[in-house]
């Protein structure tokens, strides 16, 4: 199992192998603001878990094992993207997704999944809670009764 930090980097390097030829450690440290060092180190705990391939000063590639994980956690996150969208939330949505993603069981994350199918498919029902929602936005107080 991927600790949080591996996921992230694996996540970002199955990102760029969809949108470009070439997956570099440079566009990694870019990518998730760390350093160099840190990019490399990872890459080689990634590498010896069988999820990429790269040696040194190279290209980063994506075993068949790396690239059905990141699709998964790519898919992952916009799930979770899209559900905080759905139910209004004011945060930030990315920040949010990335804060919740890591810790979520599969359970979890396909009981969210079958919520955004219902809503999907019942859109009065949707609408009924986005009503709801702006109207409860629009009221004072918060989930604590006050003494």
């Amino acid at each position: 199992m991927l600790s949080p930090s591996l996921e992230d980097y694996l996540e970002e390097i199955y990102r760029f192998s969809v949108s470009n030829d070439t997956v570099r450690v440079t566009d990694i440290s870019q990518k998730l603001k760390v350093k160099l060092p840190s990019v490399t180190k990872a890459l080689g705990r990634l590498r010896t878990a069988g999820y990429i391939t790269y040696q040194k000063y190279g290209l980063i590639g994506l075993t068949d094992m790396g690239r059905q994980t990141g699709c998964y956690l790519v898919a992952r996150n916009n799930l979770l993207q899209d559900f905080l969208r759905m139910i209004r939330t004011d945060c930030d949505v990315a920040a949010e997704a990335e804060a919740m993603e890591h810790y979520l069981s599969k359970s979890t994350l396909s009981s969210i999944e079958r919520v955004m199918v219902f809503m999907k498919e019942n859109p009065g029902v949707y609408q009924r809670f986005v009503d709801y929602v702006q109207a409860a936005k629009r009221m004072p107080g918060g989930p604590c009764p006050e003494n």
